[in-house]
């Protein structure tokens, strides 16, 4: 079992309340979920109008699925309307050799 972590910084455009921000970060986290299957949630920044960071957990039976999983995340981000991504990391949980 393959097991990573990735933390996504973002920056939201075009926001001008924190009710936008949950309508944008709710509808991202979602869809992240509903297409990715991966555990999604904002970790951060819950009281800025325009960043979020977001915790995205992935787990597979090789490392390569893995891999496949968070890069498919990221460009998913990217892609999102009003979503810019500032910066990812990526810690690996369980990567037997």
């Amino acid at each position: 079992m393959y097991a990573a972590a990735m933390r996504v910084e973002l920056l939201l455009r075009g926001v001008n309340s924190l009710k936008e921000k949950r309508h944008v970060v709710t509808s991202l986290i979602s869809h992240l979920d509903r297409t990715l299957r991966v555990g999604v949630s904002e970790v951060d920044h819950q009281d800025k109008w325009q960043r979020s960071a977001i915790g995205v957990a992935a787990v597979a039976p090789q490392a390569g699925q893995v891999d496949r999983i968070l890069v498919g995340v990221r460009k998913a981000m990217e892609a999102h309307p009003g979503v810019e991504v500032l910066d990812h990391s990526i810690s690996y949980l369980d990567r037997p050799e």
